[in-house]
């Protein structure tokens, strides 16, 4: 991204902060030294070099004679504003046309176009928020549940990096302290309290500890979990996967391979968005049709976060596989069907390791809840303690490998006061904690990361 360094910051940005297509209102947003230069320029109206700060203008947008269309034009004067820069914002009519040519306008009097997140990244720049919280804006606008964007809000408010920080601000006061011991050795003099040392380590270690735990949670909240029913034909899977959504999505038949290709709906449970893949039956065909549903079926496993294998309990038949694969395990769930149309259920349960047994018809006619299959089904993908309240979650890949090595750094210290090692090696170590800690906010950063993370973002953000 061209916007990280160099002569390029000092450019005033120009980008549609709205989607595209019909609507109310279209915004456009400028950014930078000469934003109201620039929008001076092509305004008829007040002079807006001379306005306050905060201030909202009705005019007209374009050149002399030949007007564009008529808009609210709002100021923001630095270090006031969302980027810390001169911000101007045109409210126009929601029309792609005249949305267009005011943008064509301004990249001919001055401005340039946007990259990816630049807006949010002159935010960070300028100080207005940290590397967290920048996260965090991109997390809540793609938010797929009100749950994913109450804590994405979390984020963005800054309490995450307020926790953070206070314990990197600790470390680095005992780092500074080791550090002077060692312009003390001869005298063999302690500055740093050990005892504090452990104290402030352990506190790290079970907050970094806590938010490691929550990332399978978090990265379920921003991407949703994949659940694939398999099982051979007549099992019930297109039943369950109606009784799941809460309506008829798939074609219900007692005719064997009525399914053929897959079909996906999703529903929200605890703020998660479950995608259920409805595929075909499981068994040796010669239909080329049928066959190939299978095939897909086969293929569909390995985009699955959970394989939810489906067993007829009455037809006396085993699952699909005899006994759970350790390397399955933890990805598939055996639920047996059809506990309506037998007695010793638990038995033959017990015998094919079915994890839950329900009756898919019950749950279609509102006989039986499906809450505890959709519980199993969270427990087995993100776990129970993700649900013990609104705390914070990791969501973001890049911040789970800083606390990962942080972490790591923690252990190290640990065992090297437990050996009594010198203040320079712990303090080797202490200073590790220190920059992966400053690298999830911020303060220790490089434009390759920079380049990484704000990419992700869209035009006008």
């Amino acid at each position: 991204m061209a916007t990280a360094a160099g002569d390029s910051v000092q450019d005033t940005i120009v980008a549609r902060a709205t989607p595209r297509g019909a609507s109310a209102l279209s915004v456009i947003r400028l950014s930078g030294g000469r934003a109201l230069e620039i929008s001076g320029r092509v305004f008829s109206g007040k002079d807006l070099a001379v306005q306050p700060s905060h201030t909202v203008h009705v005019g007209w947008v374009g050149e002399p004679g030949d007007p564009i269309d008529q808009v609210v034009c709002t100021l923001f004067r630095a270090p006031h504003s969302a980027t810390g820069e001169d911000v101007v914002e045109f409210s126009c009519h929601g029309s792609d046309v005249a949305s267009d040519a005011l943008i064509r306008l301004l990249v001919r009097v001055g401005a340039r176009l946007a990259e990816p997140g630049e807006f949010t990244l002159r935010a960070f720049m300028n100080g207005k928020v940290d590397l967290a919280q920048a996260e965090a804006i991109a997390e809540l606008i793609h938010a797929q549940s009100e749950r994913a964007g109450r804590i994405s809000m979390s984020h963005l408010r800054g309490r995450y990096s307020e926790e953070l920080n206070a314990i990197r601000e600790r470390l680095v006061e005992l780092v500074s302290l080791l550090e002077l011991e060692l312009d003390f050795s001869e005298e063999d003099v302690a500055f740093a309290d050990r005892t504090r040392l452990v104290a402030l380590l352990t506190e790290a270690a079970d907050r970094l500890a806590a938010l490691m735990g929550s990332f399978r949670f978090g990265q379920a909240l921003s991407e949703g979990v994949r659940v694939v029913i398999v099982g051979r034909p007549n099992a019930g899977k297109s039943t369950l996967m109606n009784s799941l959504l809460g309506y008829d999505r798939v074609i219900v038949s007692d005719i064997p391979g009525t399914t053929r290709d897959e079909v996906e709906a999703s529903v929200v449970k605890d703020g998660i968005r479950l995608s259920f893949v409805d595929t075909a039956g499981r068994r040796e065909t010669d239909d080329q049709v049928e066959a190939e549903g299978v095939r897909r079926s086969l293929d569909a496993e390995h985009t699955a976060d959970l394989v939810l294998e489906l067993v007829d309990l009455s037809a006396g038949a085993p699952p699909l596989f005899a006994a759970p694969r350790s390397e399955t395990t933890a990805h598939r769930l055996r639920v047996g069907n059809k506990a309506d149309l037998m007695a010793g259920t638990e038995a033959f349960a017990s015998a094919h390791a079915v994890d839950i047994v329900i009756s898919a018809v019950a749950m279609r006619r509102g006989e039986e809840p499906v809450e505890p299959l959709l519980d199993a089904i969270l427990e087995r993908t993100v776990g129970h303690r993700a649900f013990d309240g609104e705390h914070q979650v990791v969501t973001s890949q890049r911040q789970q490998e800083h606390i990962r090595s942080a972490s790591a750094a923690i252990a190290r210290v640990r065992n090297g006061l437990d050996a009594s090692v010198s203040s320079d090696m712990l303090s080797a170590d202490v200073r590790q904690v220190i920059a992966e800690i400053g690298a999830i906010t911020g303060v220790v950063t490089n434009e390759d990361i920079l380049d990484q993370i704000f990419s992700r973002f869209c035009i006008g953000k």
